[in-house]
Order: structure tokens, then sequence, then C-alpha cells
């Protein structure tokens, strides 16, 4: 069975924009294969900005987040692996989703569980400055 994470990342960008709100991402940068301006990292995590304004041919498929941004007024390539995002939210609310490293859950593992885990995304994303590339 293939993950719902991409699915779920691509609705809640999709419900950010349709209420006029700004979809940042957060990189887990220690993860295989991410390409993102190492400048940019903080305790081994990033956060993106992937409004439409922020990027250009966003595709967010069933294995990657791909985009081309500018940073420093140059352009960079993003690739960002599905499994290395760790959570995508509003800027303006703070409302989204986070994900846990291991996103794939089987009935066993949830009767294993003792309590659902619950995330407070304001403390959540109190230590984590959001990014925002300069306008040009």
């Amino acid at each position: 069975m293939t993950s719902n994470k991409p699915y779920l990342i691509r609705a809640m960008y999709e419900w950010i924009a349709d209420n006029d709100m700004t979809p940042f991402v957060v990189v887990d940068v220690l993860k295989p294969d991410v390409i993102v301006p190492q400048k940019h990292i903080d305790n081994g995590k990033i956060v993106l900005n992937i409004s439409m304004l922020a990027t250009h041919d966003l595709r967010i498929g069933n294995d990657a987040l791909e985009c081309n941004a500018k940073f420093g007024g140059r352009d960079f390539a993003i690739y960002v692996p599905i499994d290395a995002i760790m959570a995508i939210y509003a800027q303006e609310s703070n409302q989204g989703l986070t994900f846990s490293m291991d996103d794939f859950v089987t009935p066993e593992t949830i009767m294993m569980q003792d309590q659902p885990d619950v995330v407070d995304m304001d403390a959540e994303l109190d230590n984590i400055i959001p990014f925002k590339p300069k306008q040009s």
C-alpha cells in the first residue's frame, strides 16, 4: 500500500492556498537526497515557503516535493523527498499537519498506543523561524 503522506501534503497545500494563506514546510535535511540551500539550515531543519509567489514549477509528487526558488537573489532547485517533510502549515495561522518520521501506521501499532499523539502546532513551531526569500 502506498503512503498517504503525499496526498495529505497536497490536500493541506490546497486548503492553505484556497484560504489565501502562505504554505510552509518544515524539512529534515538530515534525510537522504534532500537538496536545499545549506546556509539556511538551522538545527538540521529548514523551513521553506512553498507558495506560488515564492516558487516556480512546484510539484508535489508521491516521492518528492520539487520546485525552483530564489535564495539571496539566485535561483535554486529544491528537492525534498516526501519522507523528509516533517510538517506543512499556514504561516498566518500556524494551522497544519505534522508527520512522525514513521508515517506508516498499521492496525497493530494503533492498538499498541496508549494515547494518540496530539501535537500543538504553536508549541512545535515556537522554535522554528520561517525562512522568507528576499523579494527581488
